[in-house]
């Protein structure tokens, strides 16, 4: 067996204590898959007492992640800290400079400073992975960077956040409010205490931002996301999109058009027969689509310890694997220098149209209004519906449910405000893309 791989670990919290668990649990087994053995030499964190359930005491530690990634006594440095700036940032770069090979876990990183940490890592000829960035342990990025040579993306897209998933998934089959949801989700953990970077939708779009500089081979462009969480959707909502045969999904979407490249990241309405609506709970899915293969979807377990080192034990197997002086591939498919400058398309929906939710005043002339305000501005209905109001004795308002053809996002907004104007509404109108999916 040749000469052992040395692996510096910084941060041992959930991912980074599974990440030591597995290559001591596991050593024979992957010592004879690499053809070489995988020594933790070196860890870093924060505190140096805490039991994380494997001995430490052999392994050099550093209070200082920087001065574990620039050491000579590492080859690889495994970055798991987290942050898009401070110690992640300058450790990560210390340890690209140093001529170190990096895996990483860090979406918020690789979204802001992706392109930068590429050029050095090319520059220095070493490598940069990142799987567990994206989708937990779905293996999307080597299927991106790697099995899909040759193939032409039109469009990527799929659902890239546990927690949200498992929200709107409970709501579904459970008819609980978003909120109660949402504190079963904490309370069982699948939810942070201040929960706003995933409700909101700001992690899926870290992911997608990097998706799209794979598929597309732009400049990573996560500030230029369409943005809009799922802490709006209501009951209402989820039982009006399954008697219409729909399921409300957390999607990122980035797709090829005819003025750019678009990405967005929404609440979306997907037909109750396509593969991605059958996808529960914290479980995450990601489908590509291609000119040779079709769509490919791949699912699996998105977020926590074992899935996420799974993907980051997956990335130092390929260093081991790699020939030493063997020059390595792009970070993100394309050679970071010729990434192209990222052009935002205009957005629309090219999968079927929008759904609808109005809440207006019980009176005549309401749904002519309405109707007329669709027609002005170019846009054709697939359906339309009102609903009797819950309280036929008290209550003056009712339920206007329109289901449009293809259009603009621009189209609909201006529609939307026009009604607004009009006076007619007695709540916050509710706008749901739908979308095309396997």
């Amino acid at each position: 067996m040749t000469e052992a791989l040395r692996i510096g670990v910084a941060g041992l919290g959930t991912v980074g204590g599974s990440v030591l668990r597995i290559l001591r649990d596991m050593a024979e087994m992957l010592n004879r898959q690499c053809g070489k053995e995988l020594v933790v030499t070196a860890v870093s964190a924060r505190d140096r007492s805490r039991d994380r359930g494997v001995d430490i005491s052999a392994m050099q530690w550093f209070d200082d992640p920087i001065a574990l990634a620039k050491s000579a006594d590492i080859d690889v440095f495994v970055e798991l800290i987290g942050g898009d700036d401070g110690p992640a940032k300058a450790a990560v770069e210390a340890a690209l400079k140093a001529g170190h090979h990096v895996v990483t876990a860090n979406k918020a990183l690789l979204a802001k400073h992706g392109v930068t940490l590429a050029k050095i890592a090319e520059d220095k000829g070493v490598l940069l992975n990142f799987e567990a960035a994206v989708a937990g342990g779905i293996p999307v990025i080597k299927a991106m960077r790697e099995s899909l040579t040759g193939n032409t993306v039109s469009r990527v897209y799929g659902i890239m956040n546990g927690t949200c998933n498992y929200i709107l998934t409970r709501m579904w089959d459970e008819g609980i409010s978003f909120e109660d949801c949402l504190k079963d989700a904490q309370r069982l953990g699948y939810a942070e205490a201040d929960p706003t970077f995933d409700i909101e939708g700001n992690d899926t779009a870290h992911k997608l931002a990097l998706l799209t500089s794979l598929a597309f081979g732009t400049q990573i462009a996560a500030d230029d996301i369409y943005l809009e969480g799922i802490s709006n959707i209501s009951l209402a909502d989820i039982h009006a999109a399954d008697e219409l045969g729909y399921r409300i999904k957390l999607l990122g979407v980035a797709q090829k058009t005819d003025t750019g490249i678009e990405q967005r990241v929404h609440p979306t309405m997907v037909p109750t027969s396509s593969v991605i609506a059958q996808v529960h709970g914290v479980t995450n899915a990601v489908a590509i689509e291609t000119d040779l293969l079709g769509e490919l979807l791949l699912s699996g377990p998105g977020a926590g310890g074992n899935a996420t080192a799974s993907a980051v034990l997956g990335d130092i197997a390929d260093i081991a694997k790699s020939r030493p002086g063997f020059q390595h591939g792009p970070v993100f498919s394309t050679p970071a220098k010729a990434l192209k400058p990222y052009k935002r398309a205009r957005m629309r929906s090219h999968a079927g149209g929008y759904f609808i939710r109005l809440t207006v005043e019980d009176r005549t002339g309401v749904f002519a209004a309405i109707a007329k305000r669709m027609a002005d501005n170019d846009i054709s209905l697939e359906s339309i519906v009102q609903r009797p109001p819950m309280d036929p004795a008290g209550d003056v308002s009712k339920t206007v449910i329109l289901v449009t053809h293809e259009t603009t996002e621009a189209a609909v907004k201006k529609a939307i405000d026009a009604i607004l104007r009009d006076g007619h509404l007695v709540d916050k109108p509710q706008m749901i893309r739908i979308e095309r999916a396997g």
